[in-house]
């Protein structure tokens, strides 16, 4: 808003954009749209890859046991996730004061160039460099959003930003099975190949990615855009109700990013899997969990309701990670897939509630709510994750128990969904899905 508070004009808007029709909408151009598609995919294909091996290239730099290996990967984690955290609300003022192009190529160089710099890393320093660059340069995910906004007419948009959600699920689908099968070349491998991804996208999209945001449309740098927290502050100060409720978002966010920082580390401690096969089972999950969004989420909202579906979802989701944690064997852990897919429908239902608390104008700032308090649990269960599986192998000699079961991250996931549940159930007990529909 010109003339605001805490205004600051940092640069002068440049940059040729898209020709713009007679009503004013940027003309849709098949080729951006497409790009950043791909985009997404590349980005998601890219952290997939390496998901598999960063364990054992810790583990292979730091040259220390890969069992030893727990705390560097939660650090690892939070540090990103912190980073993402803090780049994402500069990201996107950068995107609205300079332009979306220059943001998503500077960010897509800038992975592609980080890639190299930790396939390279000699030490855990560099490494650790690396991974927060990485953290910074996902924060582009808001520029692209706002440039399918720009070149997409408002009643075309959530098709459009469909595009973000499919682009990450094809990208984790394909990324970790690849992964692993680089990693049998050594854990470098696939670091190689995600900053190939990454440089080609990034001279794809000079040639093709055109300008979105008109000159006329761009906008001063703001001060209390690039706070991070102020998204959430801001709606729980307009809308008190949704305290407990974004509570809930946080405690589902915990539950579902905790296992998968252990993961890695757990099947190759217990079951003694190697990187191609824990690609194949992190792939396996991610298409029954496209499956189960893309085809029974819709049904089941509508046949059992959004708050039923939620608590259908939790308590499919707390067996599935039950059974996770009782598998004595590689073979008994694959019984929790189909659980843990299906509970699924419970996000999605979640989030179809929350909007419902809202009008059509705050839906923005709802999303960024939910967005900080996911970096929020990205930056939390990392490091609380890996330090319970770090106790779990803890045994002080043979003739000594470990002080907490083999399972105990996934149990403490599942007590954390529970919970969620619990006060799902509390916090809409007086406006169910039926009332929240009227209003």
């Amino acid at each position: 808003m010109p003339g605001a508070k805490g205004q600051v004009r940092l640069g002068q808007p440049q940059g040729n954009s898209l020709s713009e029709s007679g009503t004013g909408q940027p003309q849709v151009r098949k080729a951006a749209t497409f790009f950043i598609f791909i985009t997404i995919v590349l980005d998601a294909l890219a952290i997939g890859i390496v998901i598999p091996v960063m364990p054992q290239l810790i583990a292979s730099v730091g040259h220390i046991k890969l069992d030893n290996a727990a705390t560097y990967v939660g650090l690892f984690g939070s540090s990103w996730a912190l980073m993402q955290l803090l780049a994402s609300p500069v990201q996107g003022a950068l995107s609205d004061c300079y332009g979306r192009r220059p943001v998503i190529l500077v960010s897509n160089c800038g992975m592609g160039m980080n890639y190299m710099l930790m396939a390279l890393a000699p030490n855990l320093g560099v490494l650790w460099i690396g991974r927060l660059i990485s953290g910074a340069c996902a924060g582009s995910i808001p520029a692209a959003m706002a440039y399918l906004a720009d070149v997409t007419p408002p009643e075309k948009r959530a098709a459009s930003f469909g595009l973000i959600g499919a682009g990450f699920s094809v990208g984790f689908m394909i990324g970790p099975a690849l992964g692993g099968f680089l990693g049998a070349l050594g854990p470098r491998a696939p670091f190689w190949a995600a900053a190939s991804l990454s440089l080609v996208n990034f001279l794809y999209g000079t040639f093709v990615l055109p300008e979105s945001l008109a000159r006329e449309r761009r906008a001063p740098i703001e001060l209390w855009r690039l706070n991070p927290i102020g998204a959430l502050y801001g709606v729980m100060r307009s809308y008190p109700a949704l305290a407990g409720m974004l509570v809930v978002s946080l405690l589902l966010s915990f539950a579902q990013l905790g296992p998968n920082n252990i993961f890695v580390l757990y099947a190759a401690h217990w079951y003694g899997w190697n990187s191609p096969r824990i690609g194949l089972f992190m792939t396996v999950g991610a298409m029954a969990g496209l499956v189960v969004q893309a085809f029974l989420v819709a049904k089941a909202t509508q046949h059992l309701g959004e708050r039923r579906s939620l608590i259908l979802g939790a308590a499919l989701t707390v067996a599935g990670l039950t059974l996770y944690g009782m598998a004595p064997t590689g073979v008994a852990f694959w019984f929790g897939v189909p659980f843990a897919a299906l509970g699924a429908i419970g996000g999605p239902a979640w989030s179809a509630l929350m909007s419902r608390q809202v009008g059509p104008t705050e839906q923005g700032r709802l999303a960024g709510a939910t967005s900080s308090l996911q970096s929020l649990a990205q930056i939390i269960a990392p490091m609380l994750f890996t330090g319970v599986f770090q106790v779990t192998i803890a045994n002080g000699g043979a003739s000594r128990a470990a002080p907490l079961p083999q399972g105990a991250p996934f149990y403490m996931a599942a007590v954390v969904m529970a919970a969620a549940a619990v006060l799902a159930i509390w916090t809409t007990r007086r406006r169910p899905a039926a009332a929240l529909a009227r209003a």
